[in-house]
């Protein structure tokens, strides 16, 4: 099939492919599940409410609950009270996770860079730029 034949969808679903073949090489890499990956990659930069850890990932109540249960387990992640409810509980990476996550994050940016050398600065430019803008345009 050549570029002219290729259709949008199938374009945009063998790249999700490839894309998620090389996370879940790199997270198995890792000693990690994809979901796992993800769960960290969120919480680089965040410390969510349990209840927005499960929004983000798409995840029911007990499905995100085993999921931490598992990652605080083997001490990539805490869990912590609210200061403004003390109900509510946030999850945060603890130094071993953070450690994890940027070694992680470092082979899935250099597998990334390896899927695209093809292609020229402007392009690889270009294809980031348009990928942000369909994901921030996502409902």
């Amino acid at each position: 099939m050549t570029d002219a034949e290729i259709t949008t969808a199938d374009a945009l679903a063998q790249l999700s492919f490839l894309v998620l073949r090389t996370i879940e090489q790199t997270s198995a890499a890792h000693g990690l599940s994809p979901a796992q990956a993800r769960m960290l990659g969120i919480l680089r930069d965040r410390e969510p409410l349990m209840t927005e850890l499960g929004a983000r990932l798409g995840l029911d109540k007990s499905s995100v609950t085993g999921l931490v249960d598992r990652a605080e387990r083997r001490g990539l992640v805490e869990r912590f009270r609210s200061a403004v409810d003390g109900r509510a509980i946030h999850v945060r990476l603890t130094p071993e996770g953070r450690e994890r996550t940027a070694r992680a994050e470092a082979d899935f940016t250099a597998a990334i860079a390896r899927l695209v050398s093809g292609l020229s600065a402007a392009e690889v430019a270009q294809l980031t730029r348009i990928a942000g803008r369909v994901v921030a345009d996502a409902p």
